[in-house]
Formats: structure tokens, C-alpha cells, sequence
């Protein structure tokens, strides 16, 4: 289990908190280097730089939208938050995971 990591993914799980919606077509992607290094955790941010979390939100946000086939999530695994994960990140944070079950397209919302 690592802790840095889990530490992050709790940090985006408290910034989109009541935004998300587990089940959505809509997303938004954040970063886990860079949450890492924002939070202080040089080392997870350098060997996580480009990795990013999915976030499915409740609703759209304003800004570019792009259309992508659901079959692009093979192997993701979703949070009991809603956040969801590359699976082998989230074997290695150790957290409670379901596989994630994305819509046919997912939308990604830029901002």
C-alpha cells in the first residue's frame, strides 16, 4: 500500500467530492503527478507524471468537450468515491476498488 498515493487520490476525492456521479457519461481528468507534487510528495508526483485520475461528473462543464469510445477505460477500476483509477494504481494505493463500468461513450470535458 502506498500511502503518498492514497493520499492523493483522497485529496481529489475531497476536491470533486459532491460533483461526483459515479455512473456518467461526463468527466473531467486530473493529474497524479501533479497532485502529488502539489501536495508535497516529490517522489509519487515524478513516478506518477503521467498518470490522471477520471472523475465522471454529475454534470457538464463549460469549455471543449470530446467524445471517447468507452472501450478506452479497459482495465480502470472506480473508488468507492466514484473516482476512477488505471487498476494498476489502484492495486498499488490498496484501496477498496469495483471494476469500472464505463457508458459506450464518455465525454470528456475540458476547462
Amino acid at each position: 500500500m502506498d500511502d503518498c498515493l492514497t493520499a492523493v487520490i483522497e485529496s481529489i476525492k475531497e476536491e470533486f467530492g459532491d460533483e461526483i456521479s459515479p455512473s456518467s457519461r461526463f468527466y473531467v481528468e486530473v493529474g497524479i503527478g501533479e497532485r502529488a507534487e502539489t501536495l508535497g510528495f516529490k517522489n509519487t508526483g515524478k513516478k506518477y507524471r503521467d498518470v490522471r485520475a477520471i472523475i465522471p461528473l454529475k454534470r457538464p462543464v463549460s469549455g471543449m468537450k470530446v467524445r471517447i469510445d468507452g472501450r478506452a477505460f479497459v482495465n480502470y477500476a472506480q473508488h468507492v468515491s466514484g473516482v476512477v483509477l488505471p487498476g494498476y494504481i489502484a492495486a498499488e494505493a490498496g484501496l477498496p476498488v469495483e471494476p469500472f463500468l464505463p457508458n459506450d461513450s464518455m465525454i470528456l470535458n475540458f476547462n
